[in-house]
């Protein structure tokens, strides 16, 4: 479990909760969801001291469930935000095929292992928030760098200034003259979580993209791989999930909103222009992770008709060379017709037949059927009824 204390512009790790909010500031507490039932007792007992109510019995359910959708919840104390993450790259290759190593690197095979490799990374994992005035818990799935990774983030653009406190010899202070400015707020921390996961689904698109390429290319062929037809069916049913989760983030950022905008601006600020400032940058943040949370459904709808559309492709192209083969075939068919005909005839049994008698009878035959044949086959050539 790790403490961070904001305030003032500055953020500090503790060891150990604080007895009481600092003033202008708010205490962030980050843990991963192995540790939450051993760490539950002081996690209650911070929500009471800083939060001014523990977490109720069911929201403490949502927070250890890594198979809770995305939803939020609120109490007239504190709201619950559970988002779900994408997979990390390490998260969706446990437990996935490697490359072929004999096979070619454009091969079939390697090529539906792509399909089904990019396409694995569309799962998710649930983060859990507590958001309270002066307090903000968040519960993260084993490994999740999500937490680590915005906390580097953020100490890279500040000027560090690591050394003992001498207010609390337990913590180490770092005072920071930002470059960017830290969070004012739990909500204000949260939505910019929320945001970088989100990032996630978008730094997603290009993979996604280009491994529907390669499927498409590859079912234009005559013969495409079967194992292709699997790994495209699999990509549609992981689209499907993408669009179904873009779907409840959609409804649960969109109830948070509403609960922001319906607060009291004596909620964000002291003061009336500084509540007015929060207000305002709150409300843009949250609508700016809805946009993007638009943008990643709408490429996943414009990735499913994709796909669509490559079955389609393989099947008009499949039958356009049927049509292609029927056309040769019957092609051939009337070039031999008037050659069946001339044959039949001469072979009738009657006496007198033109041509039967006369010693250059068979090379008149045969001058006359290649005449008609190179003649057929001239027209039809000319009319591109044969190709190469």
């Amino acid at each position: 479990m790790q403490i961070v204390e904001f305030s003032g512009g500055t953020l500090r790790f503790l060891d150990a909760v604080p007895a009481a909010a600092p003033a202008g500031g708010f205490v962030w507490i980050y843990l991963e969801r192995l540790d939450f039932d051993a760490q539950l007792p002081h996690i209650q007992a911070a929500a009471e001291r800083l939060g001014g109510s523990i977490l109720l019995d069911v929201h403490l359910q949502d927070l250890a469930s890594d198979a809770h959708p995305t939803a939020y919840d609120a109490t007239s104390v504190y709201d619950l935000v559970i988002f779900r993450r994408l997979t990390t790259p390490s998260e969706a290759a446990a437990g996935s095929p490697e490359v072929q190593p004999h096979a070619k690197p454009r091969s079939a095979v390697n090529l539906a292992l792509e399909l089904r490799r990019a396409f694995r990374r569309i799962d998710s994992r649930a983060v859990g928030f507590a958001v309270f005035d002066k307090l903000l818990v968040s519960v993260h799935p084993p490994g999740c760098m999500v937490a680590k990774g915005y906390v580097q983030r953020l100490l890279a653009n500040v000027k560090l200034s690591v050394g003992a406190d001498p207010a609390d010899a337990g913590a180490t202070s770092i005072a920071a003259a930002a470059r960017t400015r830290v969070p004012q707020s739990p909500a204000d921390l949260a939505l910019r979580l929320i945001s970088g996961m989100v990032d996630s689904y978008l730094g997603l698109r290009k993979d996604l993209a280009q491994a529907m390429e390669h499927a498409q290319a590859e079912l234009l062929k005559a013969t495409p791989a079967p194992s292709m037809w699997g790994a495209l069916m699999q990509a549609r049913h992981r689209l499907q999930v993408l669009q179904d989760l873009c779907e409840e983030q959609q409804d649960a950022m969109q109830e948070w909103l509403d609960t922001l905008r319906e607060l009291p601006l004596s909620a964000y600020g002291a003061t009336p222009d500084a509540a007015q400032a929060l207000h305002d940058q709150f409300i843009a943040r949250a609508r700016n992770v809805m946009e993007h949370i638009d943008r990643v459904l709408h490429h996943a709808r414009r990735l499913e008709q994709s796909a669509e559309m490559g079955v389609q492709i393989h099947f008009s192209a499949q039958s356009q060379r049927i049509n292609v083969v029927m056309q040769t075939l019957t092609a051939v068919t009337a070039i031999f017709l008037p050659l069946n005909f001339f044959t039949g005839f001469f072979g009738m049994n009657f006496e007198h037949l033109p041509l039967i008698h006369s010693a250059a009878g068979m090379w008149l035959a045969l001058a006359g059927l290649f005449a008609v044949a190179g003649g057929l086959l001239i027209y039809f050539l000319r009319r591109r009824f044969l190709g190469k």
